[in-house]
């Protein structure tokens, strides 16, 4: 086994940071114990390594530092980018000047809230590095969201101890932002903690894109999903989805054309005068699964750049997934919120949704799959499909059902748990993976009305989704 394959215990990796006399700074954490420094004193020869710890446990206490949060909350992102800021500036302050020059500072930083006696709460936190990478150098940050899944609150804290130790062992010994990901799951199983949530700062990550960083997250079952809001930058998911009433469509929208836009505004329409759903509660999600970014078996990451640009530049927040199936996506959305929540489908998804051979992982097949749907407060809006002129508008009326399952689907409709969407015309016949094929082909002035406005310059302007021909400027 190579150097690079050896796996360090977190204790070895804790000793390591100890003995390099380069690294010095402080250590801050609130709630889950002090598990992270623990890691480090019990390693032996900390006094070289750590100059400060605290835990701020009181509010009254912690506030009196690093000030009160606006909303009240205090396991969030500001508070630990308040204490960060708080305590490097402590080091740059009382350190720099009298230290050996060859010092590189860090502080590390956490506040957790771990499962409750009662087990009514799901553990969770915010972790943070501010380090210099070279001496004498500005320091980059590396912020994390996590998720906690054991059922016991001391072993979500020794979690938390062996995430921080291999975060800050890797902020120092690891260049590529993709093998500090990896890095964090050392000795950790993945059923016990997703990160769903990461940002990269600094000079030495000024050429990383956050977006890609997100979807490595994906991509490594690292978490379920993450979100991008229109200005681009991802969001840790339940800042975004909190208490909302969540109307989401999902498809692969390469490119997102003007019958998916279609799709959203007469289900936002249907959605939003629903008596148990609020207008200023609902948060739209364009929802695409990882297995729609997939070319040749891998993630095309440009591509997956390409479809995020466009749709958050028309104003959308796009959730990027690992869930095959809805019952899946139905399931890790509700977590967020129990508000009721809408899915836009066109007829071939609810076919699809319908079909038994998709559900023989479950011990109680379609019926299970189901159950997990519509035991939370959600509705289906089906969208119709004609697949030409000359072919029958399917709707909900007379989707081809298997007799089998054709029961519960009606048991469905009439409980009015499947509606019916009202659809423009002029937008019907439109198909992305024709749209596709017209701007592979070059075939200029055919396609471009079938996207909505500005899109098609942008996918002239980039080239993008293989788009290689060259169109003239409108400006000519």
């Amino acid at each position: 086994m190579t150097e690079e394959e050896l796996v360090l215990s977190a204790t070895q990796k804790a000793l390591r940071i100890n003995l390099d006399t380069s690294i010095y700074g402080s250590m801050v954490e609130i709630g889950a114990g002090q598990e992270v420094a623990r890691q480090f004193f019990r390693a032996g020869s900390a006094s070289g390594t750590i100059a400060k710890t605290m835990s701020a446990y009181d509010r009254n206490f912690s506030d009196a530092i690093y000030g009160k949060e606006e909303h009240g909350r205090y396991v969030c992102k500001s508070r630990l980018l308040n204490m960060l800021d708080h305590e490097y500036s402590l080091i740059e302050e009382r350190l720099k000047i009298a230290d050996p020059p060859d010092r590189r500072y860090f502080t590390f930083a956490d506040t957790v809230s771990t499962i409750n006696y009662e087990k009514t709460n799901k553990g969770h936190g915010w972790i943070g590095v501010r380090f210099q990478k070279k001496s004498n150098s500005e320091p980059n940050d590396i912020i994390l969201h996590v998720n906690l899944h054991d059922q016991d609150a001391k072993i979500q804290q020794e979690t938390i101890g062996i995430l921080g130790t291999n975060l800050l062992h890797a902020c120092f010994y690891q260049s590529d932002p993709k093998d500090i990901l990896k890095e964090l799951y050392d000795n950790l199983f993945r059923s016990s903690i997703d990160i769903d949530m990461v940002h990269f700062y600094g000079p030495d990550f000024k050429d990383i894109d956050n977006r890609l960083l997100s979807l490595t997250l994906v991509k490594e079952k690292m978490t379920d999903g993450v979100i991008f809001t229109p200005d681009g930058l991802n969001h840790q998911p339940s800042d975004i989805l909190h208490q909302k009433n969540i109307l989401a469509l999902r498809g692969s929208f390469r490119p997102v054309t003007k019958v998916n836009i279609d799709m959203l505004e007469n289900g936002l329409e249907k959605f939003s005068s629903d008596k148990k759903v609020k207008k200023e509660d609902i948060q739209v999600l364009f929802e695409i699964t990882l297995s729609n970014l997939k070319t040749d078996g891998d993630v095309d990451e440009q591509d997956f750049l390409d479809r995020v640009d466009i749709l958050c530049s028309l104003g959308y927040t796009v959730m990027i997934s690992n869930f095959r199936k809805y019952y899946k996506v139905i399931e890790y959305l509700s977590q967020f919120t129990p508000n009721r929540m809408g899915l836009i489908i066109g007829v071939d998804s609810l076919i699809d949704m319908f079909e038994e051979k998709y559900y023989r992982n479950l011990n109680g097949g379609i019926m299970e799959a189901f159950g997990i749907i519509f035991t939370r407060d959600i509705k289906i809006y089906l969208y119709p499909y004609k697949p030409n002129t000359e072919s029958e508008l399917l709707n909900s009326n007379n989707i081809p059902i298997h007799p089998r399952v054709k029961a519960l689907y009606e048991y469905l409709y009439r409980n009015k748990r499947i509606e019916d969407l009202n659809h423009n015309k002029k937008v019907l016949g439109i198909f992305s993976r024709e749209v596709l094929k017209k701007i592979n082909n070059c075939e200029e002035g055919t396609w471009e009305h079938m996207v909505p406005e500005g899109v098609d310059e942008i996918i002239k302007e980039k080239s993008l989704f293989g788009c290689s021909c060259e169109f003239p400027s409108k400006k000519d």
